[in-house]
């Protein structure tokens, strides 16, 4: 098709997702490059993995494992996550049948989305909510029904869940430890959900990233450790977020087998399979559990070194239980909003953070911002220095 000086003209069409603009993580990074900023705003961190995991990779590449892999992931690494949940959590998957090595956790959430979300379906997300769940159920031609966490303390409120059920309820999404307010669901609260679901046909995606980044030694309650939350959630972790390998885009999803089988139904015609070698190095890699084991007392002494900078600074550092980030509440330090003030503290200070309302849909504002603790100490301690001049 051609317009009247000839010229061809690419074609318009309804966007699928009309709200959606560039993710405020993109942005912040972004600035925080122009400005030379110390980047506390994207979650991932600026130190090396262990150099014995690339090492398996680099030997998994030498071995000749470059070809496609099954489709729901190699054996060996779908065993090694089946042991981790029964030894960790008491619950038994079977490897072939209940367990799958997904491209991430993100495209982990949108495949389970996809897979079983029809369109007018509702799903139900606790907001503040990671950015991808609402983009996802919407793709999926979903309706989302918002429940706020409570304002101050970001814990579940159970009388506003129930109250958003209906027949027309198909999934719920929860994350623990949660992004971006770093606090933990507790048994108590898993229990509750629990037995708030047990009459119902709704479907759970728990999300449990963080699930190795949890503090003063408080358990990470899994959906693997209920029996009733078990039997209808997907459950969802990172390879990347654990290994300090967030690049490689290398997730599970663990879920009862009919479940499983809807999921592959979709994980075969997005992404077919993952990255092979990445698959063998991490299986060699996990014989040790010390790794993800000393990963909360690894991630609780930066929590502590960066509290610490902070505690005699106008910011009120809200509670840290889980997770690598650390929210701060600014109203003693700014005015500003809290989108408009991690602009400025990008550009002024050198120091970039997330805004709290990013993870809401209507913006909400509470004067809290994220910082992301996952850096070196030395990366930590110049931005503690430059925040302390607030």
């Amino acid at each position: 098709m051609t317009n009247q000086n000839n010229t061809p003209r690419t074609p318009s069409f309804p966007s699928r997702l009309p709200n959606v603009g560039t993710t405020i993580f993109t942005v912040m990074s972004a600035l925080a490059a122009e400005h030379k900023a110390v980047n506390l705003g994207q979650g991932f961190p600026d130190f090396a993995c262990d150099p014995q995991l690339v090492d398996a990779v680099n030997d998994a590449m030498r071995s000749g494992h470059n070809q496609y892999p099954p489709m729901a992931g190699v054996p060996v690494l779908r065993e090694a996550m089946a042991q981790k949940y029964e030894v960790l959590h008491g619950r038994t998957y079977e490897a072939n049948t209940e367990i799958t090595i997904t491209a991430g956790a993100t495209q982990a959430i949108l495949t389970a989305v996809l897979a079983c979300v029809q369109p007018g379906d509702e799903v139900i997300v606790l907001e503040p909510c990671y950015d991808s769940y609402v983009p996802n159920i919407e793709t999926a031609g979903g309706v989302v029904v918002r429940v706020p966490l409570t304002p101050g303390t970001f814990r579940p409120d159970f009388d506003k869940i129930a109250a958003a059920i209906t027949p027309r309820t198909r999934l719920m999404i929860i994350n623990s430890p949660h992004n971006p307010s770093a606090t933990i669901w507790s048994d108590a609260d898993m229990r509750k959900l629990e037995d708030l679901l047990a009459p119902t046909d709704i479907l759970l995606i728990s999300d449990e990233v963080y699930e190795h980044m949890v503090f003063d030694g408080a358990p990470h309650q899994s959906a693997a450790r209920y029996p009733g939350l078990a039997a209808r959630a997907f459950i969802v972790s990172s390879f990347g977020k654990t290994y300090h390998v967030t690049g490689w885009k290398i997730g599970t999803v663990a879920a009862p087998a009919p479940l499983t089988a809807e999921f592959r139904k979709v994980h075969q015609f997005n992404v077919f399979t993952v990255n092979t070698p990445m698959q063998y190095g991490i299986a060699q890699y996990m014989q040790d559990p010390a790794p993800y084991m000393q990963l909360p007392a690894f991630y609780q002494a930066k929590r502590d070194l960066f509290r610490e900078g902070l505690k005699h600074s106008r910011f009120k550092l809200l509670p840290s239980e889980g997770s690598y980030f650390q929210c701060v509440d600014i109203s003693e330090v700014s005015d500003l909003n809290e989108a408009d003030f991690c602009q400025w503290l990008t550009r002024e200070m050198g120091v970039a953070a997330i805004p709290l309302s990013a993870f809401y849909v209507d913006k909400f504002d509470q004067r809290v911002v994220r910082f992301c603790f996952a850096k070196k100490d030395d990366t930590l301690r110049e931005a503690v220095s430059r925040l302390s001049r607030l």
